[in-house]
């Protein structure tokens, strides 16, 4: 039997419509049978036995039952990606869609080894499509979850996401994160002069679009706590600086004329501020830029470099790499750049860190003996444990619930002309299982994952 508490977040328990995203409306669906309350699937559990899920097409009528299953396509694929649950087999299928639409038929759905149920139902009106869907606990034949969304019919893709976030969270208990997008620098060309450009896509490779054309390289692109503005690095006129991109008008501005080379850039969580680093003479420090006077703020002094700063969550200390004390390693201080204090203390060096939305972990890049590896640790430098290893491998971003990590690979490859390389974005559980390789039209390094965008 799986238990669950009331989802908190977007799924519209109360009396009243709830807009959901933008262009996006939720209503609660009266319950067909009392509602699950408790405790959750162990998310550690899932990941040895994951959750049997039976995810049937939505019915509907015409381009509403093809939409139908498009979101149903959408919903299943994601469920399995995330390694926490195993779809059965539609072969397997009893009852139909449409029938299990009207009421579910239990029996036929146990019989088969579904643990979880989802149902539902499209109808489209004119530009704009109404999607019903329902999660049910198949053993005590009860209802966990009821809820109509409306949107515009372009947004189908979006209503899928979010009902794969509400079935995560009611049967895991964690927050999910399909509903979000990953910014990344598209790479093509010999490795000795690669064209890198911006690209975006939803987290599941889908709805992709270049921002930028190549004219100028772009690197480290960060997103701002509201989904929709990207700080990066660009060659611009052969000028490595910090720009700002504005994802809504696409508009395209630098973030300041500062002495020296400014680089590796990220928003504060309260996305008031930028910070980054910035050469000036031999040296790399550490400065704050306020978004709103672009006045710039010193934090670290001395000699070395003060590289790839990157707050804690709650605002309260960044990390950073440094090679202050002779080797490249990772400190903590606190957000006024006092009090610093070294991390890592493991074999090898240590780079690009980056603070999990939980504010648990910091996810790093270590170089040990020629060889790279992603991997974590507390925020006071224990517990460090590595994920993946590779000939290449870089540049970890945390998902906004903090469960999975995702980073570039790069192999050696053969083209045409006997050499090459490939990079490639991956992702994997912060437990160190599922790594998975995501599919990109073209080399991809330096992925940055989005808030939750509703």
């Amino acid at each position: 039997m799986i238990r669950s508490p009331a989802i908190s977040r977007r799924a519209a328990l109360g009396a009243a419509a709830t807009l959901v995203a933008p262009g996006i409306w939720s209503w609660p669906l009266p319950a067909r049978a009392q509602q699950t309350q408790g405790a959750v699937i162990d998310i550690t559990r899932a990941r040895t036995d994951p959750i049997p899920i039976a995810v049937p097409d939505f019915a509907g009528a015409g381009d509403a039952g093809r939409v139908g299953r498009d979101i149903a396509r959408v919903i299943l694929n994601n469920l399995r990606g995330s390694g926490l649950f195993r779809p059965v087999e539609r072969a397997a299928f009893i009852q139909t869609a449409e029938a299990a639409a009207q009421a579910p038929r239990f029996q036929d759905w146990r019989v088969i080894g579904a643990q979880a149920l989802t149902t539902g139902r499209a109808e489209i009106a004119g530009d704009r499509i109404r999607v019903e869907f329902r999660l049910w606990d198949v053993l005590p034949e009860q209802q966990i979850q009821g809820t109509a969304f409306t949107a515009p019919l372009g947004n189908w893709r979006r209503i899928a996401h979010l009902i794969s976030d509400v079935i995560y969270e009611r049967l895991l208990g964690e927050k999910g994160y399909f509903d979000t997008r990953v910014c990344y620098v598209a790479e093509s060309g010999p490795r000795d002069r690669r064209n890198r450009r911006l690209a975006i896509m939803d987290q599941d490779g889908e709805n992709h679009r270049f921002l930028t054309d190549g004219t100028f390289a772009a690197l480290t692109p960060r997103f701002h706590p509201n989904a929709q503005q990207i700080a990066f690095m660009s060659y611009n006129q052969n000028q490595p600086r910090v720009f700002l991109f504005n994802l809504d008008s696409g508009r395209q501005e630098v973030l300041g004329n500062f002495p020296g080379m400014t680089l590796s850039p990220r928003f504060s969580p309260d996305g008031r501020s930028v910070i980054l680093s910035s050469t000036r003479g031999n040296d790399a420090n550490i400065y704050i830029v306020d978004l709103g006077s672009r006045r710039e703020r010193q934090l670290t002094s001395g000699g070395g470099l003060d590289v790839s700063p990157c707050f804690s969550p709650d605002g309260s200390q960044i990390v950073f790499n440094s090679d202050r004390g002779g080797d490249q390693q990772l400190y903590v201080m606190s957000a006024d750049g006092g009090g610093a204090r070294r991390i890592s203390f493991g074999r090898g060096r240590y780079a690009t860190p980056v603070w999990s939305p939980r504010g648990d972990l910091i996810a790093f890049t270590r170089i040990a003996s020629g060889q790279f590896a992603i991997g974590v640790m507390r925020p006071d430098g224990s517990g460090e444990r590595i994920l993946s290893e590779g000939w290449g491998m870089e540049g970890p971003t945390f998902a906004p619930n903090g469960r999975v990590m995702m980073y570039f690979r790069e192999s050696p490859a053969r083209d045409s002309r006997g050499s090459g390389y490939s990079s490639r974005l991956a992702s994997i559980d912060i437990a160190g299982f599922n790594e998975r390789q995501i599919a990109t039209p073209t080399d991809a390094s330096d992925p940055a994952w989005s808030p939750l965008l509703s």
